[in-house]
């Protein structure tokens, strides 16, 4: 059975995901209209992907984190030979500890692994790992069953007066966290002009792991946990905003020629993007598709080619590196692409990638333009979807993996290979997404929403080193998050 489809077929739990409320009592560091900002980089960055068959397994073990009750993991570089997903250094408890958590926007609740856990990863290729412990925090308090954040977090453990509330979060592949959930201060990067950064603090509700379970229990490329980005209400982004402290609105620009790139959180003035409308229903961060051109020929699809039962249209997910389509919308792209080329002699590569021999110009191959609604298109050029493996061989990065939805839907995801090099803006508040062509090492602007003013904010692509793996790119993260209120106390 194909891993991926046998990973989407199976129903995702996330036991918060009802959450509709949120009583915490957060307190910032600094004056209100803070800009925040902190670093992600690449999970695979610096690595060659010979083996492009664990490049396939990366997406399809991503894609069983697509939570059904929620969702989108922020990326960085889309070249699939080189990157995967990205991870941000946030710093928590006080004093303040650093920890490497993935940025997931498939998910919501920011959980960490915590001292004494069981099955947890004790090393990491990537990163040196740092349990959480509380008893060393100062400011770290256990939340409650009375709490009514734990009222929808917890829903299967029994929850008594005065214990501790429990969570768990189970995945579509069988992975899962559980533990119980910890009220600590959150250590961030401040944005505080043009380039420039500081530091701030505030207070979030996030899962302490005591038992992790499948790939979340090995070492393999671990991290120390996982910031969900997702629009529930117990999202990272969304209990600062159920505060008052930042707009539901977020933008990332992954640099796939330079490495590095951008996210922020906050309204971004420039460069102006084209929106369409997120679809309503759906659980996920999706929009609905239209059409597709391929050069100048539109391809001729079913009507519905796009609808996979309760998921319906296509979901944008900088967590996912390539692109996956229904084989109906699949094989008509891939003869459209190829029909220009007749010499080629296409041969698979680890059963999944069609590749060739080419040594001509790339640019010889015909751009491939999404169309959605409300006029908004998106173009994967050939230098985008086409990524060279070795001398003059080359592969399509188009996938057809047979995804599906709980009730036998085909999915259609767009990854990091079409978002690349583009300013894209999710819009929860008011429910669409856009983007718009952009070089992502040269910055965005971010406004201030109480003073007004336009800040600059920079990519950047460091480097680092471990002695287990030299990483030559890094994604720092930037955001900027507009504090609405001044008056609130810790």
């Amino acid at each position: 059975m194909d891993l991926t489809r046998r990973h989407w077929s199976l129903s995702a739990i996330f036991l918060s995901a009802a959450l509709a409320t949120l009583l915490i009592s957060p307190r910032l560091s600094a004056a209100a209209t803070e800009n925040l900002a902190f670093k992600v980089r690449s999970k695979f960055a610096g690595k060659i992907e010979k083996d492009l068959g664990a490049l396939k397994a990366h997406d399809a073990h991503r894609h069983s984190r697509l939570l059904s009750a929620i969702d989108l993991p922020l990326g960085g570089d889309s070249q699939p030979e080189s990157t995967g997903l990205y991870f941000a250094k946030i710093g928590l408890g006080t004093p303040s500890r650093d920890y490497h958590v993935q940025v997931d926007t498939g998910s919501d609740i920011l959980w960490v692994n915590c001292a004494g856990c069981i099955s947890c990863p004790r090393k990491s290729d990537l990163v040196d790992l740092t349990p959480y412990d509380s008893d060393a925090s100062s400011t770290a308090k256990s939340v409650s069953c009375d709490d009514s954040f734990c009222s929808y977090v917890n829903q299967i453990f029994e929850c008594h007066s005065g214990s501790t509330c429990k969570y768990i979060i189970q995945y579509g592949d069988q992975s899962s966290t559980s533990g119980h959930l910890v009220r600590d201060v959150v250590h961030l990067d401040l944005v505080t002009g043009n380039r420039q950064t500081g530091s701030t603090n505030g207070t979030i509700i996030f899962g302490c792991g005591s038992k992790q379970s499948g790939q979340l229990g090995e070492s393999v490329s671990a991290v120390d946990g996982i910031m969900g980005f997702g629009q529930s209400n117990s999202s990272f982004i969304s209990q600062l905003a159920s505060q008052g402290k930042v707009k539901r609105t977020f933008a990332h620009c992954l640099d796939n020629k330079n490495g590095g790139g951008i996210f922020a959180i906050g309204e971004v003035v420039s460069p102006k993007v084209k929106t369409t409308p997120m679809l309503s229903k759906s659980a996920h961060y999706s929009v609905s598709l239209n059409s597709i051109e391929v050069g100048n020929s539109v391809l001729q699809l079913s009507s519905g080619a796009f609808d996979s039962g309760e998921d319906k249209g296509v979901i944008v997910d900088s967590g996912t590196t390539l692109v996956y389509l229904p084989t109906a919308v699949y094989n008509p792209l891939i003869n459209e692409i190829l029909a220009s080329h007749p010499e080629l002699n296409l041969h698979k590569v680890q059963d999944a990638f069609t590749c060739f021999r080419y040594t001509d110009n790339l640019d010889r191959f015909p751009p491939v333009t999404f169309q959605f609604d409300k006029s908004a298109s998106l173009t994967v050029t050939p230098r985008d979807y086409l990524f060279q493996i070795q001398g003059d061989t080359w592969c399509l990065g188009w996938q057809t993996g047979g995804l599906q939805t709980k009730d036998g839907g085909e999915l259609s995801i767009l990854g990091d290979m079409a978002l690349s090099n583009k300013l894209v803006v999710y819009d929860i508040e008011n429910q669409v997404i856009g983007w718009t062509n952009h070089n992502c090492s040269g910055g965005i602007q971010v406004k201030d929403e109480q003073s007004g003013a336009v800040y600059t904010v920079g990519a950047h692509n460091l480097s680092w080193s471990s002695s287990s793996l030299a990483v030559s790119k890094f994604l720092t993260i930037v955001s900027l998050l507009v504090l609405f209120l001044s008056n609130i106390a810790l």
